[in-house]
Order: structure tokens, then sequence, then C-alpha cells
């Protein structure tokens, strides 16, 4: 059974110059130098068994980034974008960031000033008011306690941290503070 010859990659000056900056860039992330390499290789005429030997990758690989160069390439796409990932299948985010930092917002504002009469937020409670002042169409309360997890929000400690309690053996940090500047200010003015 004959086997068919990897289909050739031809390359331009400004685009054989633009791959071999990219593969010697130290900042470069050694995944797209690793591209721009096997697209370098294979304008060489080298086969998908000799690029993955000399750069220790597999032959799918090589065969995945020259199909891709040759398929992105007609579309005048620049190089350092066809050298990135593909997008991921999978369904979009449903909530903006806005939406998500209004959320954290939310979680760390008293419940009482929404009506609400509880001492702190439940995932629940946030979803219902989420919905209630319109920032998300719908939202479910475990959606809402994985988000508030991934922030490492603890509504229930909110006011902790927001607002640490004092201590009274810690020092002031700084030698000024308000108080001493407003006492400072009394004993110029002659007042006491």
């Amino acid at each position: 059974m004959a086997r068919l010859a990897a289909p050739p990659i031809t390359l331009t000056e400004s685009e054989r110059a633009e791959l071999e900056t990219l593969a010697r860039r130290p900042s470069t992330a050694q995944q797209i130098a690793k591209r721009a390499r096997i697209i370098l290789r294979a304008s060489q005429g080298e086969s998908h068994g000799q690029i993955s030997r000399e750069l220790g990758i597999s032959k799918d690989m090589s065969r995945l980034w020259r199909n891709r160069w040759l398929e992105v390439s007609p579309r005048g796409v620049p190089i350092p974008e066809r050298l990135r990932d593909a997008p991921r299948p999978g369904a979009p985010a449903t909530f903006s960031l806005e939406q998500i930092t209004q959320l954290y917002a939310l979680a760390c504002t008293p419940p009482d000033q929404y009506g609400r009469p509880i001492s702190h937020w439940s995932p629940r409670e946030l979803a219902e008011e989420m919905v209630k002042q319109g920032i998300v169409e719908q939202i479910s309360q475990r959606h809402v306690g994985r988000l508030l997890a991934e922030a490492e929000i603890k509504p229930h400690q909110s006011h902790y941290w927001l607002h640490p309690p004092p201590t009274v053996s810690s020092p002031t940090k700084s030698g000024t503070s308000a108080t001493s500047t407003s006492k400072r200010l009394n004993e110029l003015n002659g007042e006491r």
C-alpha cells in the first residue's frame, strides 16, 4: 500500500522570518514556539516522521499543525493567530464578568439593605435577589454557591472580611492617624 506524501507548505520570506523569530524568542510561549518549529521544518519538506523525531512530538501533532496551517493560511490570518489553539467546543459563558462581580458585591453587603430579614446571605437568597434586581434572568443556587466558592467569598463572614474586628493590643502602623492629627490641629489652634 502506497503512502501519501504530506502536503507541502510554502512560506513567504516574511512568514519564514516571523516564524523563526517566534521560535527563537525567549518570551514566546513554548507551545507556540514548538508549533512554529513544526511549520518551519514542514516548509523544508520534512515528513511527519522526521519532524516528530527531531522535535520529540507525535506524528499526529505534526500532522495536525501542518494541516491547520494549510487550512488557515489562505484566509490571511496573522501568524500568531494561526499558531493558537482552536476554540474549544462547549456552551459559551452564561454570565458576564460584570454580572459575576455584581454577585460578589451583593454577597458582601448586609441582606437587611435589601429588605431581607436574614442575618447573612445564603446561595438561595443571593440567587433570588439577583433575579429580583434584574442582574440575571435566572441562576441556580448551586451555581451561585460554586461562583462564591471559586472566589473564596463567604457571605456569612463578610462583616469580618470587610471590617476586621478591632484589636486592643495591636499598635497603629503609622505614627499619625486621623485622631492624632485632629488633636494636633486643636493644639495649634489653641483649643483643648
